[in-house]
């Protein structure tokens, strides 16, 4: 991307295949943000207790889901009165991901990990197909791809077979 994305000018910096400054740093903060989606993964399979273990993952999964809204929170304040119709659904969108984390984590595990996987793809479809490309630079994107699958892999081998408890 160039520099007029939204992302306050931000270049995609390669030199020779890596990413460098703070596309760098993003990187590895959400390559680390996987170390509890795969250990929340790992206990849910071999804890004495996977109800604990399942909880704490919907729950991680729930605080990560409202991350990534703020992302579009602060691209919304961020594009001041360049772009005021994307702005306004920016701030719209970005709120739902909080909210379906939050009823992820009121219904029963199972249904939770059903609703907080759904939430992940759609957001992630939204980012790379849908409305809230726009101004995302490419290497973000590239990066929300491969930590998304990470967290979808991550619920699926940690979520209940069956109704599930209360989360």
């Amino acid at each position: 991307m160039g520099s007029g994305n939204v992302m306050g000018g931000a270049r995609e910096a390669r030199t020779g295949g890596m990413l460098q400054g703070p596309a760098r740093l993003a990187t590895t903060l959400g390559i680390a943000g996987l170390i509890p989606f795969a250990a929340g993964a790992a206990l849910a399979l071999l804890s004495d207790d996977p109800a604990a273990a399942r909880a704490a993952l919907l729950a991680y999964g729930a605080v990560i889901l409202s991350f990534l809204g703020a992302v579009h929170w602060g691209l919304a304040l961020a594009s001041g009165r360049a772009d005021t119709r994307r702005a306004m659904q920016r701030f719209a969108i970005s709120v739902l991901p909080s909210l379906l984390g939050w009823a992820a984590l009121l219904l029963p595990q199972a249904s939770g990990f059903a609703l907080a996987t759904a939430a992940f793809a759609l957001l992630l479809a939204a980012e790379t197909l849908g409305p809230l490309r726009a101004g995302l630079p490419g290497w973000y994107l590239r990066l929300r791809i491969g930590l998304t699958l990470g967290a979808l892999v991550a619920l699926a081998i940690g979520a209940p077979i069956g109704g599930g408890g209360a989360a």
